[in-house]
């Protein structure tokens, strides 16, 4: 016995009880491990406590397990089976395992379990998804990955298995998910594919009918085509065939990814044929001011390639290369290995970033961000490629180093055993080929293709009439800028921008006034372009219409949202484009008509604001030599003998009212002043109105008496209210004082009223009384009603009243006295104005303009 062994003690495993259904026995084992492990040394524990290792790990694990015998007896089950199941210990220990509370009911479950057993006794490690009851009650069904694991000794004989179950129902409910929406994912891509194809046939119809026509009426020699006309047609007949070559892309795609396309192989000299499809990019080349070097030694046997295919394959490779290529050159190699004949295709161009890479093959894919001569694409080209070298039997690959350059690598095999023999024909004659690398071309160039519009070429004059605006143009197409400048420019002044950098640059040299911008440009797009105009303070005011292929609501609202004035979808008519640049410049100009007007009733304000400032303090330094005036009187009528008063004392009287005025005068343009400025203080407090009306009225009574008038007052008991008692006692006078001014010898009425909540005071005379008209211009600053020779007044009396009476949160209005004169009626809530509180200071609010 090894000196191990040795500390394995008989007796260690005597100590633990029988199988029993308690729970206390878990419990119980816990407890003896843990007083083993307290006496334990690494390397040195007990028999007893390794057994009980075993037996507490598997009872606390949350997965169902347990141990049969090689006849498929189960000898242990842990914690988590017994309870799932709800029954005891002793009524799965020593029962066939299939005949277990855990497969009843199931017959089925229960004979491939005996399957599995036999195949576990033979060695073999049993596992498959199996369902059982998930809860006592039999309410929930889980799926268990279960499996049987054969354990063997020392001879290789099987004398246990182990059985363990893990649940799984929520992963496999998610698998099934995704299986479906993956499935879903297919059906709906096979759909798109067969509709694009669909779509594409459908378009071939009317693109003949615009290619052929147009070519006629450029070919027709008898009846040739004046320069302008010609110069329309020829702008169709591209754009025409740049669409048909997007439509036979789309349509080739499709039919690739639904296994209809329909190669044919024939023997070709690949060499030779590279070299010549290559040579159509030799003048675009030139034009960018790019090196193109063509290297396609001759080849020792032809190569089996689709010829149509070949050219779509070499196309998109080099235009590719050309738009992402601004200094340098753009290398074509044929090179054949001992097995493979390899197409490479080289440029110095911007390069594509690593983490691009993987995924550059991908249909629909674009480099974002990524510098090019046009931002132009279907985003299709390069997984057109990998299909149809895949269809050769080839493939392709790619190596590039950003700001460096790329490499796309197409090899095919040698011979024809690897294509389907049906697919293999002999040599036909070639096809033109020169039309679909024209479109190829155009599209890669863009913006550099400006051999279109001839240099310096005299703008179309302005039509009479037409409202100014110089018009900032930016579009990377040439052909949609050439369209776009020749609508505007008789109407316009038309600068133009072939990306949003060069736009950008433009407007900071020359903030123009409109701004019209494609969305989709290279290095600087129409979005990143608004943006940029709003963030500088030369150009943030610059109106800015956008437009774009891209439709719908969102679309609009991603380019209105950066800050652009409008959006535009295309296509669009001429009369639609005109008419949108001539109402976005009105309303910006309107808009600035705006501005500069806010900005001078600013300056009207300040200056209103100043003069009220000034007549405030104007009316407090005349309050100052007025006040000392007027008391220098009442000492000198003091201070008179009775002889001396005899002959002065009238004058003196005379003297005391005109000061009297002129201090009412300078307190109605204190009050004007306050009143403009929003500083009119109410000060409140309860007052009894009867009072206050009273003595008003008592000092008035001498005026009315000098022209032959009478005031008489009535009053209810008695009316208290909060509010301000100097103010409200201006409001009573300047009523009593125009009654007895504008009724010069009738009697004037004055009554005052009052409701639970409203105090009503009426002042009543019978004189000249106030057109209807008139009525509610009164109340305005500087109005009358009367003529001011004839009555004098500075017109501010009642706007005063009007103020002090609203600040009070009560109102006025005027009528008609029977009989003839005008009634004034004045409403105050008795609690006073909102916020109220005792004592409370409340400033009025500023005064409505006259």
């Amino acid at each position: 016995m090894s000196p191990r062994a040795s500390y394995i003690r008989l007796k260690d495993l005597t100590t633990v009880k029988p199988v029993d259904d308690s729970e206390d026995r878990i419990f119980e084992e816990v407890e003896l491990l843990k007083q083993e492990l307290a006496r334990a040394r690494a390397g040195h524990e007990s028999g007893l406590m390794r057994l009980l290792s075993a037996r507490v790990t598997m009872n606390s694990t949350f997965q169902f397990c347990g141990l049969c015998d090689a006849e498929g007896v189960n000898w242990e089950s842990n914690k988590t089976s017994i309870r799932a199941a709800d029954v005891k210990r002793s009524d799965v220990h020593g029962v066939p395992f299939w005949e277990c509370g855990w497969w009843r009911g199931a017959p089925e479950t229960q004979e491939g379990l005996k399957a599995a057993v036999r195949r576990a006794a033979q060695g073999e490690l049993v596992r498959y998804d199996v369902e059982i009851r998930g809860d006592p009650e039999g309410r929930e069904t889980i799926i268990l990955d279960f499996n049987l694991n054969p354990v063997k000794d020392r001879h290789g004989n099987v004398v246990f298995m182990t059985a363990e179950g893990r649940d799984v129902t929520e992963q496999r409910r998610l698998e099934r998910e995704v299986a479906r929406q993956r499935d879903e994912l297919a059906r709906l891509d096979a759909l798109k594919t067969e509709f694009l194809a669909n779509v594409s046939h459908e378009l071939r119809t009317p693109l003949s009918l615009l290619l052929g026509p147009a070519e006629d009426a450029l070919a027709d020699t008898e009846q040739p085509l004046p320069p302008h006309q010609r110069e329309r047609m020829e702008l169709i007949q591209r754009n025409a065939r740049r669409l048909q070559k997007l439509v036979n892309t789309l349509l080739d795609f499709s039919r690739l990814q639904v296994g209809r396309m329909e190669p044919g192989f024939e023997p070709t000299d690949l060499s030779a044929f590279t070299a010549e499809l290559s040579s159509m990019f030799s003048s675009a080349a030139e034009r960018a001011g790019l090196v193109l070097a063509v290297e396609c030694p001759p080849l020792s046997q032809p190569v089996w390639v689709d010829r149509g295919m070949w050219e779509q394959i070499v196309f998109n490779l080099l235009s590719n290369a050309l738009k992402f290529t601004f200094e340098g050159g753009i290398t074509v190699r044929v090179r054949e290995g001992p097995e493979r004949v390899v197409l490479e295709v080289a440029d110095t161009g911007t390069g594509i970033p690593a983490s691009e890479l993987p995924r550059l093959f991908e249909r629909f894919r674009r480099v974002e961000g990524a510098r090019s001569r046009t931002h132009e694409g279907t985003g299709i080209g390069l997984a057109l490629v990998r299909e149809l070298v895949e269809l050769h039997g080839g493939e392709v690959r790619v190596a590039s180093t950003e700001g460096r350059g790329t490499t796309f690598t197409v090899s095919l095999p040698r011979g024809n055993a690897h294509l389907p023999a049906e697919r293999l024909r002999a040599r036909r004659a070639p096809t033109p080929m020169a039309a679909t690398a024209a479109v190829f071309v155009e599209e890669a160039l863009g913006g550099t293709a400006e051999a279109r519009t001839p240099p310096g070429e005299v703008a179309v004059p302005r039509e009479e009439g037409a409202p100014p605006g110089r018009v900032l143009l930016v579009d990377d197409n040439p052909d949609m800028r050439e369209y776009v400048r020749r609508v505007l420019s008789p109407r316009f002044e038309i600068e133009v921008a072939t990306d949003g950098q060069a736009a950008l640059e433009a407007a900071r040299a020359h903030p123009p006034d409109l701004v019209l911008a494609d969305v989709m440009m290279p290095r600087l797009d129409g979005v990143g372009l608004v943006k940029r105009l709003r963030g500088e303070s030369d150009t943030q005011a610059v109106p800015i219409i956008l437009f774009s292929a891209r439709a719908g609501q969102e679309a609009a609202v991603d380019g209105l949202e950066a800050g652009a004035d409008d959006y535009l979808v295309k296509p669009f008519s001429s009369r639609e484009l005109v008419a949108r640049v001539r109402s976005t410049l009105e309303l910006a100009r309107m808009r600035r008509e705006v501005a500069r007007r806010d900005a001078l009733a600013a300056s009207l304000r300040e200056a209103v604001r100043a003069r009220d400032d000034f007549l405030s303090v104007a009316s407090h330094e005349l309050k100052t030599p007025l006040t000392s005036f007027s008391l220098h009187l009442d000492r000198l009528s003091r201070e008179m003998d009775e002889e001396t008063r005899a002959s002065f004392g009238p004058r003196l009287e005379v003297a005391r009212r005109f000061v009297q005025r002129l201090a009412g005068l300078i307190d109605m343009l204190l009050d004007v002043s306050q009143l403009n400025t929003g500083r009119l203080q109410l000060r409140l407090d309860e007052v009894d109105l009867r009072a206050l009306v009273a003595e008003a009225v008592a000092g008035m009574r001498e005026d009315a008496a000098r022209v032959g008038g009478s005031i008489q007052f009535e009053s209810d008991e008695a009316v208290v209210a909060r509010l301000d008692r100097l103010r409200i006692g201006q409001v009573v006078g300047n009523l009593v004082s125009n009654a007895v001014k504008f009724g010069p010898g009738k009697p004037v009425e004055v009554r005052l009223q009052a409701t639970e909540t409203v105090a009503r005071l009426t002042v009543q005379d019978h004189g000249i009384g106030i057109a209807p008209r008139d009525r509610d211009r009164v109340f305005q600053r500087f109005e009358r009603a009367v003529s001011s020779r004839q009555f004098g007044g500075l017109g501010l009396g009642l706007w005063i009243v009007r103020q002090v009476v609203e600040a009070h949160g009560g109102r006025i209005h005027v009528g008609e006295t029977p009989g003839g004169g005008s009634t004034f009626t004045v409403e105050l809530p008795l609690k006073g104005p909102e916020p109220a509180g005792t004592g409370d200071a409340v400033t009025a609010p500023r005064g409505r303009p006259g």
